[in-house]
Order: structure tokens, then sequence, then C-alpha cells
């Protein structure tokens, strides 16, 4: 009987591991194996660290980043370019951005894009409240402008174009990434200096 639970339990294990980003059912075993048998210098750390995020770590009210502040680190930050707003499917764009160090500003995180097949409406995605902030004024007498870090896919095309639909009437600049960012990719794969001079040579959308 012992065995059996220990079983479901390793199963269990198995099964939620599995459900992370690019780790297979095969990977997935050979991961929970692997903390099995490290159990007092990964398992252990591992659920402590899990259970510390998961009781201090939250999303961010005002731009969609997580934290364990709110308003987060980065929006709170005086020393931030507040007249410029970087526009993102994911938090994990953010911090390929902030790895890259190719931009001294505030983020928006959008949550994913626009994908009617899939159901995913503007009503799924955190653009409410990015229009709500593109009506608020900027930095000084800088004018704001929005950087649309937006994947160069369809989905990420399709969502960058309705922002800019409901942007039409509000007084801020829109830009885009330059297209040296391949079509199909993704910002979190791309190296850094890809991104900081996709960064500086934005154009006009």
């Amino acid at each position: 009987m012992a065995n059996k639970v220990s079983g479901s339990e390793i199963e269990a294990l198995i099964q939620l591991l599995a459900k992370l980003p690019g780790l297979g059912p095969r990977s997935a075993r050979r991961a929970a194996l692997h903390l099995i048998k490290k159990k007092d210098a990964l398992l252990y750390p591992l659920a402590n660290a899990a259970r510390e995020a998961a009781e201090l770590v939250g999303e961010c009210s005002t731009c969609g980043n997580v934290d364990t502040s709110d308003p987060c680190t980065i929006c709170q930050d005086p020393r931030r370019d507040h007249s410029t707003i970087v526009v993102v499917e994911d938090v994990a764009d953010l911090w390929a951005l902030e790895r890259a160090k190719a931009v001294n500003s505030l983020y928006h995180v959008l949550g994913g894009t626009l994908s009617p097949l899939d159901g995913i409406g503007p009503e799924d995605l955190n653009i409410d409240k990015l229009i709500d902030r593109a009506h608020q004024p900027g930095d000084g007498e800088k004018r704001l402008e929005l950087i649309l870090a937006v994947n160069a896919t369809v989905e990420g095309q399709t969502t960058a174009h309705y922002i800019t639909d409901r942007l039409s009437g509000i007084d801020v600049k829109i830009t885009r990434l330059a297209h040296g960012v391949p079509v199909g990719g993704e910002l979190d794969y791309l190296d850094e200096g890809t991104l900081a001079a996709a960064i500086k040579s934005r154009s006009d959308f």
C-alpha cells in the first residue's frame, strides 16, 4: 500500500512538471526523478521557494508585471522614463528587454495576443488598462510614446493594429520594433544585441 501511495504522489509531481513550458512527459519524468534523488539540495528548496512565491509574488495592478510589491519596482522607479511605455505580450518578454538593457522605460504586459481561433478577444487581454494609461499625462512636457514590442507573428501584428485603432484620437506617439526582429520570432528567444538594435531602430506604426 505504501508503494502505491508513493507512486501516486510521484505521478502527481510528474504531471505537474509536464505542464511547464518546454517539458513533455518524458522530460518531466527525468526532472521528477532528479528532484527526488536530490531532495536536500533541490526538492526541499524548490518546494520552499514555490511556497514563498505563491504567497508573496503577485501581478502589478498598473502594468501586469509580476513582483512582490504593487505597484511593481519598475513602475515605482523614479529613474525610469515615464514618458515611454513598452507594450509586450508576456512578462518573459519584459524580462528579455530588461536583460538586454535596451530601454529604461515603463512597461505594459498584455497577457497574450488576440486569437479568435483560440477564443481570445480584447476582453481577455490587458488592453483597456493600456488605453487608460495612454490618457494619463506623460513625464513632464514630453509626449507619451508607446512602443509596441509585440512578437512578429500574425497574432502579434493583429494585436498591434487593434491597439493602434483603439488609440486613434489620443495624442500619443506609437512606434514599433524595427523589422530586424525575424517574422515568427519571439522576444524571449532573441539575443540581447538583436533586441537592443530593434529598440534603437524602431519606426512609426
